[in-house]
């Protein structure tokens, strides 16, 4: 019974692992299935998870604190009487209890600031949450479009095997006409094979690139992957137009997770300055109690111990206080604790200015390439027209015995490379100009804050 029941899973498992292979896949719903199932993106919510606490805490701290207190005690030979003050050489027990509560009255803002450095933080791990999950998406993009480029090295590779198929036939039968020496043969073969080698290679690369989606997007029980056929589409709609630097900067500056991240932690290390601060002035609080205990040496006119009702009652205390502490002297430690807190303020505003030039640095390059490859891809597409009416010249040639072999792999090659080079311009503007909405604030992925 439970060897058919592992087949039968086995069984369930593959199933569905082929109706996943089998689907088709876009590049938005590679992006949601990754960040639903993405291991590392559990970590940041954790912290996430953690801060939140801490903050909520920190609120809470403002509550009174209230503390009961109970013991036993057993005293052996002479020992104190708690009752009466004097000693005595006997063995006897007693119990105590007691209920406490205190409150902060003053504290030189402490807690009041710690409770905004902790806001700070959470919300600063918010905005790294999110900007992981971006992160993640671009790498998703990446390994998708990667996907498309190696297919399309797939397709030139088969396309070239195709030609050369063709001419291996073509001189096979001339070679039976008499129209060409047997080492014609050789010679096509030898092309035949090296065009099958390369599309044996596209193919392992393609092979690799749908591993490295399949890794991002953490699918199971999956060793292959369809994604949407839409590479004719790419670049199409590009905006024939140069773009400024300045502008972008300005429109990311404001919603990027990762500066605002970082400007929240930077308001969270001046709070935290403020913190050891108060640190240095005097603290006042309130406290209150109520306490009572049972004694076995409390004993009535005829030697005989009291009840524990009656001693309970009867022994009840109460008691209220104010509590004032000044900070005289802790070996200079207060004031290096606000020394600290100073310089962690410090890294944290550099860290900032940081952030804020890695990202323009950032868009600078990828304004550059945009503009570069709104050139590249015009000359990209000419050079390919080119080379393409220069092998089919060429193609044509050798058939009628004009040019030898090698003339045409060469024709051939250059094709191909041209080809190859179109490809990952396309490429390289479509995920160039899909960085640059990001950076607009236009709506490349669906991502939920």
């Amino acid at each position: 019974m439970n060897q058919k029941i592992k087949i039968t899973t086995i069984l369930l498992f593959s199933i569905w692992g082929s109706i996943i292979a089998q689907e088709t896949w876009t590049l938005d719903e590679c992006v949601s299935f990754a960040l639903e199932h993405n291991l590392q993106l559990n970590d940041f919510e954790y912290t996430d998870q953690s801060n939140r606490e801490t903050y909520r805490q920190s609120i809470r701290n403002l509550l009174p604190s209230v503390n009961a207190n109970a013991n036993y005690n057993i005293s052996f030979g002479r020992a104190e009487d708690p009752n009466t003050g004097t000693f005595v050489n006997q063995d006897f027990y007693s119990n105590n209890y007691s209920l406490e509560s205190s409150i902060d009255l003053f504290q030189g803002f402490q807690k009041i600031n710690s409770i905004k450095a902790s806001k700070f933080l959470y919300q600063a791990t918010q905005e790294e949450v999110l900007q992981q999950k971006y992160l993640l998406a671009f790498r998703v993009m990446q390994a998708f479009y990667d996907i498309q480029f190696f297919k399309g090295l797939v397709e030139i590779s088969n396309e070239q095997l195709n030609v050369s198929q063709s001419n291996y036939d073509l001189v096979g039968k001339q070679i039976e006409l008499g129209l060409k020496a047997g080492a014609d043969l050789y010679e096509a073969e030898s092309l035949l094979l090296t065009d099958k080698l390369n599309v044996t290679q596209s193919k392992n690369q393609l092979a690799a690139a749908k591993l490295a989606l399949i890794q991002e997007m953490n699918l199971e029980n999956v060793s292959d992957i369809l994604i949407q056929e839409d590479l004719a589409e790419i670049t199409n709609d590009l905006d024939h137009e140069e773009i400024a630097s300045d502008s972008i900067y300005s429109e990311a500056r404001e919603f990027l997770p990762m500066i605002k991240a970082q400007e929240l932690r930077a308001k969270a290390a001046k709070k935290q300055v403020a913190v050891s601060r108060g640190r240095l002035y005097p603290s006042l609080s309130l406290f209150a109690g109520i306490g009572t205990g049972y004694f076995e040496t409390t004993r009535d006119t005829l030697g005989n111990t009291l009840p524990f009702r009656e001693q309970f009652r009867d022994n009840t205390s109460q008691y209220v206080g104010i509590n004032i502490n000044v900070p005289i002297s802790n070996g200079w430690s207060a004031r290096s604790r606000v020394k600290q807190s100073k310089i962690e303020r410090l890294r944290a505003e550099n860290n900032l200015k940081t952030q804020e030039q890695v990202l323009f640095q950032a868009i600078q390059q990828l304004v550059q390439d945009y503009n570069s490859l709104l050139v590249e891809l015009v000359q990209s597409n000419q050079k390919m027209e080119a080379q393409n009416l220069a092998f089919t010249i060429a193609q044509k040639r050798y058939e009628k015995g004009m040019i030898n072999a090698l003339e045409l792999f060469t024709a051939k090659n250059l094709f191909a490379s041209a080809q190859n080079e179109n490809l990952q311009v396309k490429l390289r503007s479509e995920i160039n100009k899909s960085t640059l909405d990001f950076y607009r604030g236009l709506p490349v992925f669906n991502i939920g804050s």
